[in-house]
């Protein structure tokens, strides 16, 4: 499928993907998840030569970071999670796909593919605009809910397509929030049970 954008942009200091319906796994956390002090210190720290390798790094760093639940972590109340979670259904096999998604204490992990004319920029500006708005009216403050940054990768294949979901599902898991995939409630993986 052709697409009437370039398939990579840069905003600020990460690189985005948009590259029509390929699917994509992104992550977008609350504002004050990791500190920007933190963030720069653990870019500095990695001095790796092959810019891949040192990517995949920070990526395993800041994901550890976030499990450990830092900063407010307003995600862990219930009425503002089932916001988010509205936000990201709401129009699921209308602008978008969603394959796999969880709402972690401070961050949120979606596997999704987006539909003609959206492109993950629009769906994530859609998603963080309104679940904010709404989030803040509940906790009764104002100013920045989520960080501006979100961190987005292209789904290649099956092989991590699949690999993708089994992350996402087992978040909560392996952040020591349940013992089963199936018991975390914000989670594509929950049963019900």
């Amino acid at each position: 499928m052709t697409t009437p954008f370039e398939p990579y942009w840069h905003r600020r200091n990460l690189p985005h993907f948009e590259g029509g319906s390929i699917p994509q796994g992104v992550t977008f956390r609350l504002h004050d998840s990791l500190p920007q002090e933190k963030i720069a210190e653990i870019t500095e720290s990695i001095l790796y030569p092959d810019k891949v390798a040192a990517n995949k790094e920070r990526i395993r760093i800041f994901n550890q970071l976030l499990d450990k639940g830092d900063g407010a972590a307003w995600l862990n109340n219930s009425a503002v999670a089932e916001i988010v979670q509205n936000s990201l259904l709401f129009f699921d096999g209308q602008r978008y796909h969603i394959h796999a998604w969880v709402i972690m204490p401070n961050h949120v992990h979606v596997l999704l593919t987006p539909m003609e004319e959206w492109t993950v920029t629009k769906i994530l500006h859609s998603w963080k605009s309104f679940s904010a708005r709404e989030a803040n009216k509940i906790l009764g403050r104002v100013g920045e809910f989520w960080q501006r940054e979100y961190f987005d990768r292209a789904i290649r294949d099956e092989k991590g397509f699949n690999a993708a979901i089994a992350y996402i599902e087992k978040n909560p898991v392996k952040a020591g929030l349940c013992q089963i995939a199936g018991e975390w409630r914000f989670s594509s993986a929950f049963s019900g049970a």
